[in-house]
C-alpha cells in the first residue's frame, strides 16, 4: 500500500489530501481545506498544513502531486496569476520529501480526475456517446475559466494538455450581444473580453448588472436564478458556447466535462436548454456535436482526484 499527498492549489482555496492506494484503486482518507492568502508563500502554506490535522507528512507520501492554477514550466516552476506567491521545485523541492513530486495546472488535474472513480458520479447533462480512445475536453467557471484536455498515451494511461485558452477573446454575436460587449469592456477596460471575463462569477455578476442595473456579488446573483431569468438564459448560452468551442479546438468525442464551482452551485447554468441550443450549433460539424456527451463534475474536491490519478499513472510507470 502506498499514500499519495495531494493538493489543488486556487486563489482562494489550497485543498489537500491524503489518498491510499491498494493495488490500482486510489481511496481518499482525509482532506482539509486551507485559505491561500493567508500563507505568503508557498512554504508558509506548508507549515500551515502541518497544523491542520492532516495525518499523512510530506516526507512520508509515496508521490506528490500539485494542481495549481496557472501555467506549469518545466514541470518545476508555476506563477499562479492570482496569487502572490510561486512554486518552484529548484527552491521548494527539500520540504517536500525524498518521492517524486508532480506540479500540474490545476486543470489538467481536472483532466485526470475524468478518469478517477468520482466520475461515475458526474451528472448527465447532453446524450452522446464516449471513445475512450479519443481526447476528452474539460472546462470550468469560477473565479476563472479553465480549461484542458485529456488523451490516451497508447500504454494504459493518459495525458493531460493544459491550457490558457481561457484568457482568448470570447467570440461574442452581434445585436445585443455587441451592446454587452460594449458595456463589459467599460467595465473592464478590456475592448475584447476574454471568456475569463464573460463565463466566471465575475462574468455572471456584470451581466446581471447589463440585463438589469443591479451590481450584485456573483453568489447573490447565482443564488436569485429562476428558471425564467434572462440572466440565466444568457449565461447558459454563454456556457454552451464556450463548451462548444472548447470541444472543437479539441475534437472531444470523449465527451465534455463541466467543472468548476459556478455550475457546481447553480446547475441551472448546464442543465437551461440555452445550454444544449448553444452547444450543438456547430454549423457543419453539428452532427459531430450531436454525438458528444456533456457531463457535469459536481465534486469540490474532484483537483484532488484528480492530481492523485497522475501520481498514480506516474507511480505506475516509474515502478
Amino acid at each position: 500500500m502506498s499514500d499519495i499527498l495531494t493538493a489543488d492549489i486556487g486563489a482562494t482555496n489550497s485543498r489537500f489530501a491524503h489518498f491510499e492506494v491498494r493495488g490500482q484503486e486510489l481511496g481518499l482518507v482525509q482532506s482539509v481545506w486551507l485559505p491561500t492568502q493567508a500563507a505568503s508563500s508557498f512554504a508558509e502554506l506548508l507549515a500551515q498544513l502541518k497544523g491542520s490535522g492532516l495525518a499523512l507528512e510530506p516526507a512520508q507520501a509515496a508521490a506528490i502531486a500539485l494542481g495549481l492554477p496557472g501555467p506549469v514550466l518545466g514541470g518545476v516552476y508555476c506563477q499562479p496569476p492570482y496569487i502572490a506567491w510561486d512554486v518552484d521545485l529548484a527552491r521548494d523541492r527539500g520540504l517536500l520529501g525524498p518521492g517524486p513530486v508532480l506540479l500540474l495546472n490545476d486543470f489538467a488535474a481536472q483532466a485526470y480526475a475524468c478518469r478517477s472513480p468520482i466520475m461515475a458520479q458526474a451528472q448527465p447533462v447532453l446524450p452522446g456517446e464516449v471513445d475512450y480512445s479519443a481526447a476528452l475536453a474539460v472546462i470550468g467557471a469560477g473565479s476563472n475559466l479553465g480549461h484542458a484536455a485529456l488523451l490516451p498515451d497508447g500504454r494504459g494511461g493518459h495525458r493531460a494538455l493544459a491550457s490558457e485558452y481561457g484568457h482568448a477573446a470570447f467570440a461574442f454575436a452581434g445585436g445585443r450581444e455587441a451592446e454587452y460587449q460594449r458595456f463589459l469592456a467599460g467595465k473592464t477596460g478590456d475592448t475584447a473580453p476574454s471568456g475569463d471575463a464573460v463565463v466566471s462569477g465575475r462574468g455572471l455578476r456584470h451581466l446581471h448588472w447589463f440585463l438589469t442595473g443591479q451590481d450584485l456579488e456573483p453568489a447573490v446573483v447565482a443564488a436569485g436564478l429562476g428558471q425564467d431569468s434572462e440572466t440565466l438564459r444568457w449565461m447558459a448560452g454563454f456556457y454552451g458556447r464556450a463548451c462548444r468551442q472548447w470541444a472543437l479546438a479539441v475534437l472531444a468525442l470523449g465527451g465534455v466535462y463541466v467543472a468548476g464551482g459556478l455550475a457546481a452551485r447553480a446547475p441551472a447554468l448546464v442543465t437551461h436548454p440555452e445550454f444544449g441550443r448553444e452547444f450543438r450549433q456547430g454549423g457543419g460539424l453539428s452532427r459531430l456535436l450531436e454525438r458528444t456527451p456533456v457531463f457535469l463534475n459536481r465534486n469540490q474536491e474532484s483537483g484532488l482526484w484528480g492530481a492523485a490519478q497522475a501520481a498514480l499513472e506516474t507511480l505506475a510507470t516509474s515502478g
